[in-house]
């Protein structure tokens, strides 16, 4: 899947890996407050594309922008960054 462009990357942590071959990914980013100057957290989920099922909950993944692979799954896990305790 290398090559296909610029990919969108993505650094979270997996909420949900009850499906088959897909996991919920939660990811955050600071947005700045218009009025009051203050870093606001924003988190947001996506549905990846686990191939292995190797994804537990807790873990910290990698995971990239690709073609629909269903009705909500846009993303692709690439690399597990660090296991659940």
């Amino acid at each position: 899947m290398e090559g296909r462009g610029n990919q969108r990357t993505m650094k979270g942590v997996v909420v949900s890996s009850k499906m088959e071959k897909t996991i919920v990914v939660r990811t955050e980013r600071l947005v700045k407050h218009a009025v009051f100057h203050k870093y606001i957290r924003q988190y947001a989920k996506y549905k990846a594309h686990d191939e292995g099922n190797q994804c537990r909950v807790g873990d910290k993944v990698l995971i990239v922008e690709s073609r629909p692979l269903s009705r909500d799954k846009r993303w692709r896990m690439r690399t597990i960054l660090e296991r659940a305790k």
